[in-house]
């Protein structure tokens, strides 16, 4: 009885398998030979009427771009579809800004750039392949671009941006300039040209030696933090009288363990159409997806404010009440506890920094989140970004009133961790102070 049940349960599954794989079988057949179709009827209409050729063509577009026009309605998309865009520096930053600007149906999309695809930038640019290696960057895209999404007007511009060709490489009434460029004084001169001609500019900073996605963020350029491109960039600018009005996709990340390294001979002066002698001395480490991630930022950004679709993005500070209330605390811990009467050489962002960086916002010994503050490590040596920990104030209390020396006290594993701490900022601040 078993063995006949278990034959009819057999004999079922395959039935079902077997009806299954033929109901999917005709399903694919049936859609194979519907798309076969749609093409013949597509090439007959291109080739008979350009009528038909222009309303196949929307009825295609419409189809690509259909959840952007979920998204934003008829109205706004038909702002997309008439835009201008410029995209100054197609590297890993650019290429993917104006990759996306293309898929979101800008109409019309220069980009400009003097370098080549290389085989090192294979590893972040949006759509340079094996086959592009030695291709002027921006003639490589226009050529994806085209298999991509061909509806969109791409016009390919190899060249160095400089004040003697803005006016050139910038005409034709731009809505937007997105300012992809890693050379300071070129992204000055970029940024300076846009804001006194009025022309709306969103600005890249520093992409390189970074690596968490959590802390790209978009500001004007007077409220950027932590940033060392972003800090030069807002030094210089404000020396040619531009305080704001710079909206800047930035990151408040420290880079970890990377250097700068030297550039390969072989590349040292190579000799590019528009490229000065010696423009770059040094590489700094890129990890692949952080430039992407920014280029799709300022892409967002700029998207959005084509449509008119009202974003806000968020300053953020980090914790600035936060920072004062330790600063404070900290100031007078150094009064009171520790006698010092002198000016205190560390600020309120040295404090975020110490607090937010180095001790990531708990305390060194607990790992409590709670009533924190900051004190001197050793209170025989003087208060510096290296002699100043995050503890609890309870634990603050105690370790204030240590008779000994701190390595006489705390077990070796604290010691070690205080110590690899303090090791870790005197790297950081490398960056920090650049």
């Amino acid at each position: 009885m078993k063995s006949n049940t278990a034959s009819l349960v057999t004999a079922s599954l395959v039935s079902s398998a077997c009806t299954a794989s033929t109901i999917f079988l005709i399903q694919y057949l049936l859609k194979r030979k519907a798309i076969q179709k749609l093409r013949k009827e597509f090439s007959n209409a291109l080739a008979t009427s350009p009528t038909n050729k222009n309303e196949l063509n929307e009825d295609f577009i419409r189809e690509v771009l259909s959840r952007n026009y979920s998204f934003f309605g008829e109205e706004k998309m038909n702002k997309i579809r008439k835009s201008f865009v410029i995209v100054v520096g197609v590297g890993g930053v650019g290429s993917h800004a104006a990759h996306m600007l293309m898929r979101s149906g800008v109409g019309k999309i220069r980009i400009i750039d003097f370098d080549e695809v290389t085989t090192s930038s294979l590893n972040r640019h949006s759509v340079a392949t094996k086959a592009d290696i030695g291709k002027p960057k921006v003639i490589a895209m226009q050529e994806h671009f085209k298999e991509i999404y061909p509806f969109a007007k791409v016009e390919a511009k190899v060249a160095l941006f400089s004040k003697d060709t803005a006016d050139s490489l910038l005409e034709g009434n731009p809505d937007f300039v997105l300012d992809c460029i890693d050379n300071i004084h070129t992204k000055l001169d970029l940024i300076e040209y846009c804001v006194k001609n009025k022309i709306n500019i969103i600005s890249s900073t520093g992409a390189g030696a970074k690596c968490d996605p959590s802390r790209i963020q978009i500001a004007d350029i007077s409220n950027t933090k932590e940033d060392p491109l972003a800090r030069a960039t807002r030094k210089e600018l404000r020396k040619r009288g531009i305080e704001s009005g710079v909206p800047v996709v930035y990151s408040t990340e420290k880079p970890g363990n990377v250097k700068l390294l030297p550039l390969p001979e072989e590349l040292y002066g190579k000799k590019i159409e528009g490229n000065p002698p010696n423009f770059r001395s040094r590489v700094l480490p890129v990890f692949g997806t952080v430039p992407a991630l920014f280029g799709n930022a300022i892409a967002t950004y700029v998207i959005t404010k084509l449509a008119d679709w009202p974003i806000k993005p968020l300053a953020i500070k980090l914790r600035e009440a936060t920072y004062i209330k330790l600063y404070k605390d900290y100031a007078g811990r150094e009064q009171h506890v520790f006698n010092n009467s002198e000016p205190l050489n560390i600020t309120v962002s040295d404090v975020g920094y110490i607090f937010e960086e180095i001790w990531n916002g708990r305390s060194a010994l607990s790992g409590n989140l709670n009533k924190l503050t900051l004190t001197r490590w050793d209170r025989t040596q003087p208060p510096s970004l290296q002699n100043i920990i995050c503890l609890t104030k309870a634990e603050a209390e105690k370790h204030d009133k240590l008779t000994v020396k701190p390595e006489e006290y705390y077990d070796q594993k604290f010691l070690d961790t205080v110590k690899a701490k303090f090791k870790e900022e005197s790297e950081l601040s490398q960056w920090r102070n650049l």
